[in-house]
């Protein structure tokens, strides 16, 4: 990541719009603020660039010294700390009830509300976040729920999002509250957090400038010092708030912090600093927005410049509003005693008022309304289950698996569960317990600790009672048990690192030992600095924090249900370095191409071949993934969701196969039963399902209907027989908006379908007329009969048969049909916006009209997959049925489906091949050097799948080109799926 990325560029524009809004002048807003600025009296100006401490947990005697602040001083905002969100909103609508101006309320949510309000569900810090790969719109995501908690709640300003690069691991302040250590990561992860703050007109706010990432000394508690020159400074440090100041930030806090390269006057912070702030901040870099300090009770400047000083010298200094400056009075009357001495005039005092007026004017307080209690937690909490799981599952980091026997866990093993920390017993051995027998053991269990505030300063250290007698006790009891499987959890520790997180010397040494076992995987479930004291072990997962959605992400990695998607956000050690992480399974893992026999220079043709594809608009989005001789040489995506260019695509977009579904889901079920003898493919359909007897398709032969060539009829609309013929719209008395008892089908968004219907489908197909017999056409039926055909035999849905029998043991997580029962909307690709029957755009629900009107599990079409998960699949065919030393298919029956099956067409069973004539015809398919034992298909949607064994290569093609509509052929005009494959066969070195 050495260039800003396109999706960061994108904010950028978009974000620069947004924080315009709260900057904007309008006739009504100019007279409001001339109308409210002529009310003030001196004090009250001053006043008003102050914000206060508030707390919904302190009492009377509290809320009565508020209460005084707001109605005799008419200070200018709040900042609420701890409490709870029934009582922060019910104070809320009192202190603004009694404001003479409207107060800027603010808060320092930087995971969200919950990080000061009880019962509200607190989101990640950013350091797990910053473990995610490439997932700004995630981020964006996270951000936008913050900001929807903000609006409900009735605040205006959240002190996030932090843009410190933590570069020190010692850092005592910042460290988790960080992206992480890359300078870019940082400045695409904070834009993408602000712009989702913002785009729900809450003012967002960049900190703690110039950077606090590299210290280690706690600015609550003393003054920091970074002795960097001024280029280091502005090549790493100053390049997040560079690139949030050009991206539209409403806001930045100065930083307490000493940096002598900028201003090296003795303990002058660069929150007092005018070189920082004004010379620095607004004139060099720009910003025009509201500059706030950090808290000026804090010791990193209340130390040197105590009472009213700090708030004197951080207005002289240029900034726009005071965090807490303690003695309200005293600092009004010194501001004032400053004024008369000409040290500050009121020009600036007046122009910071009215900046300050004119945001409160946009963000909507010149009319006051009142916060609305009713089932305020739960609006809260409405977004923190489905983005927490979300956030965990794509930060969950696996950094070393050599022993690749662990996982996926088998249930025939013996396993022990040993919990490092834990207060009581954790869900994951609760898990392993119930679903594996495993044996639980508890070592140096302590009270909950790592969930503390950093601004926390009374926090204590919980003891533990184990010593090193124990461990070995433990050691020895571990040793005796046997086990071919130790699962190690580190839980319950600091998110600080001062005394070693506060791991205690018997649970360093019981770590080093467990270490030395081979068949130990150890899951880290807090701060990723901690690893830095395991670094030599075998087996080893970062799972950033320590939640129930991170162990239950854990559970599902180990158990084979979950992919670990992340990377390290920081370096731990020289062996785990920043960026760390195997995202690719160890059995098809990620190499150069030259590794594999590649030149990778030509692959820049791929790049030019799939990006033009976006630019003249064959497509939204696609991922392509070529692979040879087992590893993966190529994998990248391109452009977006939609055409709006608002959500990127990522190598972790999962797309609607289309047809791709016959020969990854169907065809190899039906090898699967060739194999095992359950199905021959000599016999008819009136063998195996009961509705084809006593009609003319009860004597098709299934290898004839495999071919397409049974003489069923290429395509029956069932939709038409739904819905209205003159408007097109579904005829209520099949459908229902809501899912009911006899509506169970989702056919789409608000659309179910009766539950009768699936066999009304098989009647129509029945019923359908006879073509001759031996001819080639390409028919859907063939294929939802098919899928039939396994349900028969093997008493399963088509779905379940082959996730238990492929997808699941293959750890093809993100294939799947109906994926929006697992995966999150935004990392589906979208297609058709259907005006012909569900008149919607298809999002989560399959594409094809028949297989939706199946509940999206069909034969022919409704799986969804990203490319690296379908790559596995086919890489197992492509070797003979084995993959990471497991037998999935006989060799026998992969040659058999794959090969040439017909005089009358190119098809194997099942699956597409080239044309016979491909060396010399005009347009070949699928590309010209395509081998004849190629194997593979093409859908609909824009999808493709090529296999061939001659050159050991594996090529997948994804896209969502049917959006916004099928009747775009630019794909096709352009020759981008042919273009691409055939580039992959110049690569390939003679």
């Amino acid at each position: 990541m050495k260039t800003l990325p396109a999706f960061l560029l994108l904010l950028i524009v978009n974000c620069s719009l947004q924080a315009q809004n709260f900057y904007v002048h309008s006739k009504a807003a100019d007279k409001w603020v001339k109308h409210t600025f002529k009310k003030m009296n001196k004090k009250d100006r001053i006043a008003q660039l102050m914000i206060v401490r508030a707390h919904s947990n302190l009492g009377a005697e509290h809320v009565q010294a508020v209460t005084q602040l707001v109605q005799q001083y008419h200070v200018g905002g709040l900042c609420f700390f701890q409490g709870g969100p029934v009582r922060q909103a019910l104070l809320t609508n009192y202190y603004q009830s009694i404001a003479k101006t409207p107060l800027m309320i603010c808060i320092d949510g930087e995971w969200g509300l919950g990080m000061r309000l009880g019962s509200v569900i607190p989101f990640p810090r950013q350091l797990l976040m910053g473990a995610i790969s490439d997932n700004a719109p995630l981020i964006y995501q996270f951000g936008k729920a913050v900001g929807e908690q903000c609006k409900r709640m009735g605040i205006q300003v959240n002190y996030a999002p932090v843009v410190d690069i933590n570069n020190n691991p010692e850092n005592p302040v910042i460290n988790d509250r960080s992206f992480g250590e890359e300078k870019y990561k940082v400045a695409l992860y904070g834009t993408a957090f602000m712009q989702g703050i913002q785009d729900e007109n809450i003012m967002a706010c960049a900190k703690h400038f110039p950077g606090h990432g590299d210290v280690a000394v706690d600015s609550h508690k003393d003054l920091p010092v970074i002795n960097k020159s001024m280029e280091q400074l502005d090549s790493l440090e100053l390049y997040p708030f560079k690139a949030m100041i050009k991206a539209g930030v409403g806001s930045v806090m100065m930083g307490h912090l000493f940096v002598p390269a900028i201003d090296s006057t003795e303990h002058v912070a660069a929150s007092i600093s005018k070189n920082a702030v004004t010379g620095l901040l607004k004139n060099k870099l720009g910003f025009q927005g509201i500059t706030f300090t950090d808290a000026l009770e804090m010791q990193g400047i209340a130390k040197y410049f105590p009472a009213g000083e700090a708030a004197l010298q951080s207005l002289i200094a240029g900034n726009d509003m005071l965090c807490l400056p303690g003695n309200i009075p005293g600092s009004i009357e010194l501001i004032l005693n400053a004024i008369k001495q000409k040290k500050l005039s009121w020009d600036d005092i007046n122009a910071r008022v009215k900046k300050v007026l004119l945001v409160k004017y946009n963000m909507g307080l010149a009319q006051r309304t009142p916060i609305d209690t009713t089932n305020l937690v739960n609006d809260l909490n409405q977004h923190t289950g489905t983005l927490n799981k979300a956030l965990t599952e794509q930060a969950l980091t696996l950094l070393r698996l050599n022993n690749t026997t662990l996982q996926p866990l088998q249930q025939h093993k013996k396993i022990a569960y040993v919990s490092i920390g834990a207060n009581g017993e954790p869900f994951i051995a609760q898990q392993l317990q119930s679903n594996y027998s495993a044996k639980y053991y508890a070592f140096a269990a302590k009270q909950n600790m790592g969930k503390e505030v950093m601004d926390n300063l009374n926090s204590s250290i919980p003891q533990t009672k184990s010593d090193s007698a124990a461990a070995n006790i433990l050691l020895n009891t571990i040793a005796k048990g046997n086990y071919d499987e130790i699962i190690v959890g580190l839980h319950n520790y600091s998110r600080r690192p001062a005394h070693n997180f506060d791991i205690d010397e018997p649970s360093l040494y019981l770590l080093k030992q467990l270490q030395q076992l081979p068949q130990s995987v150890f899951f880290i479930f807090g701060n990723p600095y901690a690893i830095a004291n395991i670094c030599a072990a075998p087996n080893l997962l970062s799972c950033n924090e320590d939640t129930y959605d991170t162990q239950l992400a854990a559970y599902q990695w180990l158990t084979g249900n979950l992919t670990a998607k992340g990377t390290l956000p920081v370096s731990v050690c020289a062996t785990l370095p920043y960026g760390t992480g195997l995202q690719y399974n160890t059995w098809f893992p990620k190499t150069a191409p030259e590794a594999a026999g590649m030149n990778a220079s030509i692959f820049q043709q791929i790049d030019s071949i799939a990006q033009e594809g976006v630019d003249k608009g064959a497509y939204p989005g696609c991922e392509i993934l070529a692979a040879r001789n087992g590893k993966v040489v190529y994998h990248k995506a391109f452009g977006y969701a939609n055409f709006d260019r608002q959500i990127p695509v990522t190598l972790q977009t999962v797309y609607d196969l289309a047809s791709v579904t016959k020969v990854s889901a169907t065809t190899v079920a039906i090898m699967k039963l060739v194999d095992e003898g359950k199905v021959d493919i000599h016999k008819t359909l009136g063998d195996y399902l009961p509705v084809a007897r006593g009609t003319n398709k009860s004597g098709l032969v299934l290898k004839d209907v495999l071919l397409h060539q049974a003489g069923l009829v290429p395509f029956i609309s069932f939709y038409k027989e739904v819905i209205d013929s003159v408007t097109g719209m579904p005829l209520p008395q099949y459908f229902s908006t809501q899912k009911k008892a006899n509506h169970q089908v989702r056919v789409a968004e608000n659309l179910y379908l009766r539950n009768d219907w699936e066999d009304t489908i098989l009647h129509r197909i029945m019923q359908s007329k006879l073509l001759p017999h031996g001819q080639y056409v390409y028919s859907d039926n063939d294929f939802i009969l098919l899928a039939k055909v396994v349900e028969a035999v093997t008493g399963q849905r088509l779905n379940e048969y082959v996730n238990e029998r492929f997808y699941r043991p293959l750890q093809m997580i993100s294939t799947t049909f109906s994926p929006r029962k697992k995966i999150p909307l935004d990392e589906i690709a979208p297609t058709e916006v259907e005006t012909h029957f569900r008149n919607q755009q298809m999002w989560g629900d399959v594409h094809d009209e028949g297989a939706a009107m199946l509940g999206g599990i069909a034969g022919h079409a409704g799986l969804f997959s990203d490319a690296y998960d379908l790559a596995q699949l086919y890489q197992m065919l492509l070797n003979k049925g084995v993959m990471n030393g497991k037998r999935y298919l006989s060799e026998q029956v992969i040659n058999e489906f794959t090969a040439y099956n017909s005089a009358e067409s190119r098809r194997g069973l099942g699956f597409d091949k080239p044309e016979k004539n491909n060396a010399t015809a005009k347009d070949p398919y699928p590309c010209k050097d395509a081998s004849p034992l190629t194997f593979g298909h093409t859908g609909f949607t824009g999808t493709c799948v090529w296999v061939d064994p001659k050159e050991n290569l594996v090529y997948i093609f994804l896209s969502n080109h049917v959006n916004p509509t099928r009747n775009n052929n630019l794909l096709f005009s352009l020759h981008i799926r042919p273009n691409i494959q055939e580039v992959l066969y110049h690569a390939v070195e003679k």
